[in-house]
């Protein structure tokens, strides 16, 4: 995407104007296992000629953040030679980048244990050639973590190659067993914490990595918050509770979260849950926010929203909404309210960062900030303004 000049007065119009413990595979379970830091299984990302970009949602997360996997190297023959880090968020992590499997194997001190599919093309499904690469790791005895939509223990031939190199696929999107899907019950409105959804104007466009900071920020200043993860990469990652939304059948959506946030609940009694969001309310190609607004029932929502960003990825006839759109279409919808704006920074300096800051502030009224390149205390201080029980909880934790 081309770099577009971007100012406050466009931000100001009401539509802004861009002049161009390894799981077995069979085990599809809600409340994952968080392997210690020390047990770490080891892991190569598979990413080629997509890290960094839309469509690499997954390495990407993973590079920045794993609490199940140790990353040692991405795979992507167009970056090969980069850091992962300084690729993502030009801050260098010393996660190589490597042009193709062979490569990687040879930088690495011994057999890794996973091989993670680190892409979430629009298909959901593997190509010939990703098809191919994936069965040479399983030859070489890697465990394989599969995101797609296409569940690959169905499949005979890979189920077969598993078997041969005594390895696991584990389908993240895997839902539970038809017969154990849940309903909705409407015991979510019993509990007592705040939840909070971070949703937002189109799909890839940051959500989950602003849930992440935001979740790490409130415990580092001691709320107890928990994270709620909806899609694969949450999963992946290593998130304690979390459910494929996508993946499941849409009369069991709502339940299904509910359920998961309930758990959640009575499994860690925190002060606060963060629910990740998907897709965009407004999004005529994804149901999934609806479900999430349904199904969490929030008491606030914080909307992620990239200024540059023409039209929706993937959909170049579908012009981006604006954020005040999104807004009246969420509170008309749910009973719950925006209480803040987060900018995804993608093809922006830091001025126009800046200048959307302080326009977006001044139209919605909201508290905006951005989640990567502005200190976390704005994050946190957005939250902390709309439930100010937590900032008392805040406050005594730091007594």
């Amino acid at each position: 995407m081309s770099t577009i000049p971007f100012t406050g007065p466009e931000v100001a119009s009401e539509i802004i104007h861009l002049p161009v413990v390894k799981t077995t595979a069979a085990m599809p379970n809600n409340v994952l296992p968080v392997l210690k830091e020390d047990a770490a299984a080891t892991a190569i990302v598979y990413c080629e000629a997509n890290f960094g970009l839309l469509d690499g949602k997954t390495a990407n997360g993973l590079v920045r953040h794993s609490e199940k996997y140790q990353i040692l190297s991405v795979i992507d023959s167009k970056k090969a030679g980069l850091d992962a880090g300084a690729v993502l968020d030009e801050k260098p992590n010393a996660i190589p980048i490597f042009s193709d499997l062979d490569d990687a194997l040879d930088h690495s001190e011994r057999m890794p244990d996973y091989f993670i599919y680190g892409m979430a093309p629009a298909t959901g499904v593997l190509s010939k050639f990703d098809r191919a690469i994936v069965l040479d790791a399983i030859s070489r005895g890697m465990n394989i973590v599969n995101g797609l939509h296409e569940f690959l223990n169905d499949d005979p031939e890979f189920a077969a190659a598993c078997k041969a190199a005594n390895v696991e696929i584990l389908d993240i999107r895997k839902p539970r067993a038809k017969n154990d899907l849940r309903l909705f019950s409407g015991r979510i409105n019993d509990l007592t914490c705040p939840r909070i959804a971070v949703l937002g104007t189109d799909c890839a466009i940051g959500k989950r990595t602003t849930a992440s900071v935001l979740t790490r920020a409130l415990v580092e200043h001691g709320i107890k918050a928990v994270m709620v993860t909806t899609g694969q990469t949450g999963k992946i990652q290593g998130s304690r509770y979390g459910v494929a939304l996508d993946a499941v059948p849409s009369q069991f959506c709502c339940g299904e979260l509910e359920a998961t946030i309930i758990e959640a609940c009575e499994g860690e009694n925190p002060d606060v849950i963060i629910i990740e969001g998907q897709g965009a309310l407004s999004h005529p190609a994804f149901c999934t926010s609806a479900f999430i607004l349904r199904g969490s029932v929030p008491d606030g929502v914080i909307l992620q929203h990239a200024p540059r960003r023409a039209h929706r990825c993937d959909f170049e006839k579908m012009k981006m909404p604006s954020p005040r759109s999104e807004i009246d279409l969420i509170e008309a919808f749910a009973d719950t309210r925006v209480i803040g704006l987060t900018i995804n920074h993608e093809d922006m300096s830091d001025m126009d960062v800046s200048n959307a800051i302080t326009a977006y502030q001044a139209k919605l009224g909201i508290p905006v900030t951005d989640a990567l390149t502005r200190p976390t205390e704005h994050l946190l201080d957005m939250v902390l303004s709309s439930f100010p029980e937590l900032e008392r909880k805040q406050i005594a934790a730091a007594q």
